[in-house]
């Protein structure tokens, strides 16, 4: 089954778990990968203050930026700077640059979690983005209770999981493409993680692969947040969940504008076996070493 558009459900839907609604979100994790979610409870001025502080930062020059890089990390908190990450298969690294922001750990969290970095030109950096973390991976795990039911698990499922993994929100910064020799912001990509979900951004771009190869444009809508299905939970349902094929163009090469997005990875503890939750299959991996050898392959390391 192909499609030629993405589906929306309202998150108050989501959360009545109606059989219909179910059945829906159930057809659209298995032939799309991806859905937009209205309604999510996230507030405007949450977001509008958010992407405010984003542009901020990468505002901020070069060099003071690069001293919030951490390449022994796999930059897994703070600084990436542009042209670092490329797709998986590719050469040409992506037109990007971000940052990583986590949870606010304690002893509870798995020791391999890292601390966020403290940004001292914005005072108010740190604050703010504690609060949309906090807010999407509250989100987040609305959404993995919903998928739990659609897989006939206990609505609970993936807390143990999820609750305190190790889930990363990425502010990105697309400078302008100055030429139409390269109009991939990012390439051809799947997510490693179980779920994202993605902050609407203030410019389109996003595309999304169907079945029969054809690239489907999302188009950017602030008060919207899509998500799509990652790679770890395509892996943990045997494909019953599919992982999408993505990725962020610009056809307005020449006159194009910055693009900014904040995608939430969501993600599980770095302890959790990945194994098959749909049969009797014992192969398994952790999501710690899954992690490290996607960050490797798209040479974060």
């Amino acid at each position: 089954m192909s499609f030629n558009t993405i589906p929306a459900f309202s998150m108050p839907d989501i959360q009545k778990r109606d059989a219909e609604t179910i059945a829906e979100l159930k057809l659209a994790l298995s032939t799309h990968g991806f859905f937009t979610i209205t309604d999510h409870g996230i507030a405007d001025d949450v977001l509008e203050s958010s992407y405010r502080l984003s542009k901020d930062f990468f505002s901020l020059p070069e060099t003071l930026k690069n001293t919030y890089a951490h390449p022994e990390k796999a930059g897994a908190r703070g600084y990436t700077p542009y042209g670092k990450e490329t797709a998986v298969g590719e050469t040409t690294p992506d037109l990007k640059e971000f940052w990583h922001h986590g949870p606010i750990i304690d002893d509870s969290f798995d020791h391999r979690i890292s601390e966020n970095i403290f940004v001292s030109e914005i005072p108010e950096f740190n604050d703010q983005f504690n609060i949309l973390f906090k807010q999407l991976n509250l989100l987040g795990m609305k959404v993995l209770s919903a998928i739990a039911i659609i897989l006939g698990k206990e609505a609970s499922f993936f807390d143990a999981w999820a609750l305190k993994g190790n889930s990363i929100l990425r502010l990105i910064h697309y400078p302008p493409v100055p030429d139409s020799s390269n109009i991939l912001r990012a390439r051809a990509h799947e997510d490693i993680n179980l779920i994202t979900l993605l902050v609407g951004a203030e410019e389109s771009g996003l595309e999304v692969q169907n079945t029969d190869g054809d690239w489907i444009p999302i188009a950017a809508k602030s008060k919207s947040i899509v998500c799509n299905i990652g790679d770890m939970m395509q892996l943990v349902t045997r494909s019953q969940l599919k992982s999408t094929t993505h990725r962020v163009v610009d056809n307005n090469a020449g006159s194009s504008a910055s693009r900014y997005s904040m995608p939430f990875f969501l993600h599980p503890s770095p302890e959790i076996e990945l194994y098959s939750i749909v049969d009797e299959s014992t192969d398994s991996i952790s999501a710690h070493d899954f992690l490290e050898e996607r960050l490797k392959a798209i040479k974060l390391y």
